[in-house]
């Protein structure tokens, strides 16, 4: 058998995603991510009720903190989830990880009964839970495409996940609107809050029963080619996860920043704040469509995608640390998502292209080093911003110049494409 039939052997279980498949898995990935931005521009009023001083330096940690307890769920959960995947079936662990998640969202509804350490232990839950789908969806996509066509539905996991991000700030405005319209015809009044958790899940449900009917079926056992490439695929993990958890850890306190200014300019308002999260939102989705749709990833060298985005996002803070007007803040904003955005997109793509009977551990990695990063960076926004306002913005800058001057000097820390570590019979059949 000829080096192209072998390949149109070992490729032909992982094309057989369809449509409907692929739309609920990304799915999958836009309930999660909009959840978790639905709540973020509300948990300061939230957290009021259970804070009689209203502190506001007080307010900053707690929000801080409850961000990284999210994060530190994530963290213990992905690299779990993405073992127990491997070997026990990546689509089981994902349905259990979604039924869990909502399962962890709906106590939240009467946060008067478990009171504010429930409430830590809950986000953490959460974020445990999401653990299981943040991996997994990546995985099961990679498995199941081949590489001619993985940049485009990459493309597609990437979108969902930033329209996530976008569009769930604005559950808030819908739940006020909800609320005005239950109070005009007579029902029972419920906060904004309590709305977006129904709201999300109920979102969340309504993927598990799409999953249920259209789950991909199980992948065939890996080429002898293939496990060969793992190995060489696996020694480059390292350098993706600690590059993925630094730009995390810059992006939490980003974010955390972005909703901390409306603590510390009573200028800005909440709908301002919820509008710099969507400005975020539109322009990550911008570069994603920019990388893949084009094509652009699968052509430019890797390191200067990753440098250019570093750059980008350094430029972005050091704005943010001097703005004196709202005007400049945007501006600061767009680059910032930008660079994070590029970086961010680059790094589970290169990822997907090798480990093929372990990308589950793979991307449990990357989804681990991120809730890592995540979570010290919510932890320290939390106090930087509590102690020296906004010219944290500036020291957020550091971790993301260190890890430049490293990729910039050293030759390992160049990761490799994924037309480079495919099998041996894949790059003979193709030009």
């Amino acid at each position: 058998m000829d080096s192209s039939a072998s390949l149109r052997l070992a490729e032909a279980p992982r094309s057989g995603l369809q449509p409907a498949q692929l739309a609920w898995l990304a799915a999958a990935v836009f309930v999660v991510s909009a959840g978790y931005g639905a709540l973020m521009p509300l948990l300061p009023g939230w957290l009021r009720t259970f804070m009689a001083d209203g502190d506001p330096g007080a307010m900053s940690r707690h929000v801080g903190y409850l961000s990284g307890i999210y994060a530190a769920g994530v963290l213990a959960g992905a690299p779990l989830w993405g073992v127990l995947a491997d070997r026990l079936g990546r689509v089981r662990v994902l349905m259990g990880g979604l039924v869990g998640y909502v399962a962890s969202l709906l106590p939240l509804l009467q946060p008067e009964w478990i009171g504010l350490p429930g409430i830590y232990m809950l986000r953490g839950a959460t974020g445990f839970f999401v653990g299981a789908v943040v991996p997994i969806v990546p995985a099961v996509v990679a498995e199941h495409t081949p590489r001619s066509v993985r940049a485009r539905r990459f493309a597609w996991l990437g979108a969902m996940s930033l329209l996530g991000f976008l569009l769930g700030p604005a559950f808030g405005a819908v739940a006020d609107r909800l609320s005005g319209i239950g109070a005009l015809i007579g029902m029972p009044a419920w906060s904004s809050m309590d709305l977006v958790i129904g709201l999300s899940a109920a979102l969340g449900a309504s993927v598990i029963l799409g999953l249920a009917v259209t789950l991909p079926a199980k992948s065939a056992n890996p080429t002898d080619e293939q496990v060969a490439a793992d190995r060489a695929a696996r020694r480059q993990s390292l350098a993706l996860w600690i590059l993925n958890g630094a730009v995390m850890f810059v992006l939490a306190g980003f974010e955390l920043g972005i909703v901390l200014q409306g603590q510390q300019h009573p200028g800005l308002s909440p709908r301002d704040v919820s509008l710099m999260f969507a400005a975020c939102g539109l322009v990550m989705l911008g570069v994603n469509a920019l990388l893949f749709v084009t094509g652009l990833l699968e052509r430019a060298d890797s390191r200067g995608v990753l440098a250019a985005g570093m750059v980008l996002a350094v430029a972005g803070l050091g704005m943010m640390a001097r703005h004196g007007n709202e005007a400049w803040m945007y501006v600061g904003v767009s680059l910032t998502a930008a660079g994070t955005g590029a970086v961010l997109a680059t790094v589970p793509y290169l990822a997907a292209g090798g480990a093929r009977r372990h990308l589950g551990a793979a991307m449990g990695g990357l989804a681990a080093a991120a809730g890592l990063g995540q979570t010290l960076g919510s932890a320290a926004a939390g106090w930087l911003f509590g102690a020296v306002a906004q010219i944290s913005f500036a020291w957020l800058a550091m971790p993301l110049l260190l890890m430049l001057g490293v990729v910039l000097t050293r030759s390992e820390w160049r990761p490799p494409r994924p037309a480079l570590i495919a099998p041996s019979s894949s790059a003979k059949s193709e030009p």
